[in-house]
């Protein structure tokens, strides 16, 4: 990232004293390093437009060079997450090996590890309300990171018996919604966490398990057959 803390520097044509500032011209990176300080420190919602322009040290009107508004800053930000994302669920998921549900496990570690470390991002991905049918790059790139999920689930389901199994389709859905809402409420790593009297990464072992199991999983270990 070209961007540095503005202690002393001289002020370019455009430029009015700010709290950070951008070199080499690499302002729309410096841009959504500003969006995700302002997140961290506000809220996906808590801030504006002039406000991302004032944290890079330029005049209201620079951000305009690059992003439409506001909204389309946030989908860059959100897009880069879900880039992010992807990265952290693919290699965590490692192709289902050792085992299918080895791997699934380390999936939902990834899930709750990208929540702790980059919460900026988190909550520029699922909580600043980006309309997805207007940023077609931010519905495929965060697609690209459901689609590891799927993946995954399509592999856990054909180790579950077939009478009663559910479409993997739905399978994901439902273990994406547990593994959002222990990541949402017990593992960020902002003010919005939750006490738990285990650890995230426990609870959401427990909670997939509990759900498999209820669809006829029969072990842990990726071989066992199903009950």
């Amino acid at each position: 990232m070209a961007w540095s803390k503005d202690k002393g520097r001289g002020q370019g044509p455009g430029e009015e004293p700010g709290k950070r500032g951008y070199h080499h011209g690499n302002l729309r990176e410096t841009l959504i390093r500003a969006a995700l300080d302002l997140i961290g420190e506000k809220g996906p919602a808590g801030f504006t437009f002039a406000d991302a322009a004032r944290w890079a040290g330029v005049s209201p009107a620079a951000p305009y060079r690059h992003f439409r508004d506001r909204d389309a800053l946030m989908a860059d930000v959100a897009r880069q997450g879900f880039e992010r994302f992807e990265a952290f669920l693919k290699t965590a998921w490692n192709d289902g090996r050792p085992d299918p549900f080895t791997a699934f496990n380390n999936l939902g570690k990834a899930y709750l590890a990208f929540a702790r470390t980059e919460p900026a991002y988190f909550a520029a991905m699922f909580e600043a309300g980006i309309p997805l049918e207007t940023n077609p790059e931010l519905r495929q790139a965060g697609d690209r990171a459901f689609a590891i999920l799927r993946t995954a689930s399509e592999a856990l389901a054909e180790k579950l018996p077939k009478a009663g199994r559910p479409p993997a389709s739905m399978m994901a859905l439902h273990i994406w919604s547990i593994s959002h809402g222990i990541a949402s409420l017990f593992g960020r790593g902002d003010a919005a966490r939750r006490k738990l009297p285990m650890t995230p990464e426990e609870l959401l072992e427990a909670a997939v398990l509990i759900y498999l199991q209820g669809l006829g999983w029969g072990g842990s270990d990726g071989n066992s057959s199903p009950r």
